[in-house]
């Protein structure tokens, strides 16, 4: 089953922002909302969060929060909740942290893997140190360094930006090995976007660890089909 997504903000109007935002990019990713009081007030219910936490499937749950009111709400919500294990909190920027959870989410990867992908998100891009672009088109295995490398085109007209990342970084997450963008944490959508690669750029992809080569061939694949954009 697919992940849930509970989005707790002391605004009503934010929380559905947010997940009508996301499903832009995860069309099949059940997100809840628990925005403002019960009373139509700035401010976050319990209550709101419960009946949210009471609608989502057995297959997990990540919860956003946006301030910090709103993540002890949260965490008293867990206490009530008939199944906690199945639910976990992540410590994430609520808009950037959702759209990566959502797209992991999308592709299929489990609560904790959904939790590292907003999570991931919030922390410093980890850079590498640069090396040349070549147009190989394809990953090729390597014997030192990097198990596996590649370099893409950009053939998308609006090059990257926050759907690209988000698609990149969430699908990274959810895979067991260390991948870096033109040297900067391919599993970081604000990282990725830190980039400013444009249409004809070259994404030089490095990954090490057992799912390397298929860390690789998931970037390619998505820049090469151009992120489904035109």
């Amino acid at each position: 089953m697919t992940v849930s997504i509970v989005v707790v903000s002391h605004s009503e109007k934010i929380a559905d922002g947010a997940a009508e935002l996301a499903a832009q990019m995860a069309p099949d990713v059940p997100v809840l909302t628990a925005g403002g009081t019960t009373d139509g007030r700035i401010g976050t219910s319990l209550e709101k969060v419960l009946a949210a936490l009471d609608k989502v499937d057995s297959g997990g749950t990540v919860i956003l929060t946006d301030l910090g009111s709103a993540v002890m709400t949260a965490e008293s919500a867990l206490e009530f909740a008939e199944n906690p294990e199945t639910m976990v909190l992540a410590d994430a920027p609520l808009v950037e942290g959702l759209v990566a959870a959502a797209v992991a989410a999308q592709g299929g990867a489990d609560m904790h893997a959904v939790k590292r992908a907003a999570e991931s998100v919030g922390g410093p891009a980890r850079h590498a140190e640069d090396a040349p672009l070549k147009m190989v088109g394809e990953g090729s295995a390597t014997g030192k360094g990097p198990d596996f490398t590649g370099d893409f085109e950009l053939v998308n007209q609006a090059g990257m930006h926050a759907r690209p990342a988000a698609k990149i970084a969430g699908g990274l997450s959810a895979l067991d090995a260390e991948v870096t963008v033109n040297g900067v944490d391919g599993a970081s959508m604000t990282g990725l976007m830190t980039l400013g690669a444009g249409k004809g750029s070259v994404l030089h992809v490095e990954a090490r660890g057992a799912d390397a080569e298929r860390a690789v061939n998931y970037v390619g694949g998505l820049v090469q089909a151009g992120f489904g954009e035109p």
